[in-house]
């Protein structure tokens, strides 16, 4: 049985490892992923449908603890511990919860302190006490009676005895129903470099390369600093690794599949050294060089969608594509991550026939999670999920076959 220690509107874990409001979906994995053994079940809930419309969700269901993600920044939103008998939970160091002490709404006043008085949902048959940033859910029936008293006082029950808490909730702000993941935490940096959005540089039908809004910890660790960097594909791996740091894996292309639609697949050429990409994942990119000239030739931006092959390994690259629009129509072609391909589909016209795209690990032949579509237009390769949501941009020099 877990023992995790609460700090309302802030956090719920113990001295090893914290989960934090605001923390990203990847780093709530990798706390899991290291406490093996310890946390034994978890569970990824989304809609496959309508990823954007539904939160993202971690459930320990051998805990009894649900990680609410909101869909759109993939943040940690709320911290709901649904089932208090599988865990013991602390305030201030103090025991409130566990099997030798019942969370009673006695107990929740001792450890908690006073608060304004409670509210009744008559439909479902709850109580709810709120704290800032921590509210407290009580199943109760239809025979208690609100006083005049203010406090935990005020509540008077037919049966003599009160009851126990049966949800617990750690959020950001005073209303649980309105509150919202909050920015990434300083301590969730872990010095690395995250992107606020991309724009995507083009003149004349051509991309130049990527604008970067860029955040890190500042020279003092204890505040934010904003950053602005330019990525052309005119840059060297020296040029990029000095703009973004150092990236968090250097991946040796040792074969490409997607060559065969290529116009010069068939011709031969001589051993060589391959070409590589530099990974960032924080940034939700790869950068890809040339192996003879090392410099860019390929930016690769992934959208993190669940349900995608690659979910996980990188946040969500926010970009924002933009170029004139070729339908006739005056008004400017606008992309994001968050536009679906039929959206697209209506202001450009891609390639008629996608390229089916069936990853497969080299220990599993089988992509669970189903073909992607690769479409092309222009100097940009559009690969595309089964609900129509983008599952990747890529942008190559244009002199450059269709490549993925």
């Amino acid at each position: 049985m877990l023992e995790l220690e609460i700090v309302p509107e802030r956090s719920i874990g113990c001295e090893q490892w914290e989960f934090i409001l605001g923390m990203h979906f990847s780093q709530a994995v990798a706390i899991i992923q290291s406490q093996v053994g310890i946390i034994k079940g978890v569970q990824v809930i989304y809609s496959d449908t309508n990823p954007l419309g539904a939160d993202l969700i971690l459930n320990l269901p051998q805990d009894g603890i649900r990680l609410i993600f909101d869909s759109i920044v993939q943040r940690l939103k709320i911290i709901e511990i649904y089932n208090m008998k599988l865990v013991k939970l602390r305030y201030c160091g103090l025991i409130f919860n566990s099997p030798e002490v019942v969370p009673s709404i006695e107990q929740i006043e001792h450890s908690f302190g006073a608060t304004h008085p409670g509210v009744y949902d008559a439909e479902k048959h709850l109580f709810v006490l709120n704290f800032r940033g921590l509210s407290f859910s009580f199943h109760v029936d239809t025979q208690f009676q609100a006083g005049h008293t203010q406090g935990l006082g005020s509540l008077q029950f037919a049966s003599g005895s009160s009851p126990c808490v049966s949800c617990t909730s750690i959020y950001s702000g005073q209303n649980l129903l309105e509150c919202s993941a909050p920015p990434l935490p300083l301590s969730c940096y872990y010095a690395q470099l995250y992107l606020n959005y991309a724009d995507v540089l083009r003149d004349n039908d051509r991309t130049k390369g990527l604008r970067l809004y860029l955040y890190t910890e500042g020279l003092t660790r204890t505040r934010k600093q904003s950053l602005v960097r330019e990525v052309h594909f005119s840059d060297t791996c020296q040029d990029v690794a000095t703009l973004l740091g150092t990236p968090q894996r250097v991946f040796f292309k040792a074969e490409d599949k997607m060559k065969i639609h290529s116009p010069n697949a068939h011709r031969r050429v001589t051993a060589r050294r391959s070409d590589f990409f530099f990974n960032y994942f924080s940034l939700g990119m790869d950068i890809l060089f040339d192996a003879r000239t090392e410099k860019v030739k390929k930016f690769v931006l992934h959208t993190n969608y669940p349900g995608h092959y690659n979910f996980n390994t990188y946040q969500r690259c926010v970009f924002h594509l933009g170029f004139p629009n070729h339908t006739g129509q005056e008004k400017k072609v606008q992309i994001s991550a968050y536009t679906k391909w039929d959206s697209v589909c209506e202001q450009v016209k891609p390639s008629d026939r996608p390229v089916v795209l069936n990853r497969a690990s080299s220990t599993n032949t089988t992509n669970p999670f189903g073909s992607t579509f690769c479409y092309g237009f222009q100097d940009i390769i559009f690969e595309v999920m089964s609900n129509q949501h983008i599952a990747s941009v890529t942008l190559h020099l244009s002199q450059d076959s269709c490549q993925v």
